[in-house]
């Protein structure tokens, strides 16, 4: 079974970020650092609304990327009971992820990401899948 768990969206001033999702009715939930070989990469902002627990993840890149507006590389994260099974059926259908499953920190769960585009869609989009 699938589960809607968040989506996500890049952002480049996580204070003026906060004060906007915040005035939208959201609540800040809590950050999560994401650290690859001792080096801080990104730091992840979760945010609540209503009864809907960490809906919304926005991504702070610390390279001082930047980005014009459409550029910005989101996604839409889905839990699956079985990520495997789940990768099996996609590549039936052609669908490869853009790497193999991975943690983000160790015990953690695995994840990896799907991207779709081609022919009849209007923008492409990637999902965040992983067994939680």
């Amino acid at each position: 079974m699938a589960r809607y768990l968040h989506t996500m969206y890049p952002i480049t001033d996580p204070e003026r970020s906060r004060t906007f999702y915040e005035a939208l009715g959201f609540t800040f939930a809590g950050d999560f650092d994401i650290v690859r070989n001792g080096e801080l990469e990104a730091t992840n902002y979760f945010f609540s609304i209503g009864d809907q627990e960490s809906v919304l993840e926005l991504t702070y890149n610390q390279d001082g990327r930047t980005y014009d507006l459409g550029t910005g590389y989101g996604h839409i994260a889905i839990g699956v009971d079985d990520l495997d099974t789940t990768l099996a059926r996609q590549r039936e259908q052609g669908i490869e992820p853009e790497r193999e499953p991975y943690s983000v920190h160790e015990g953690g769960s695995r994840l990896t990401f799907v991207c779709a585009s081609g022919p009849g869609l209007v923008a492409s989009s990637a999902w965040s899948l992983g067994a939680w």
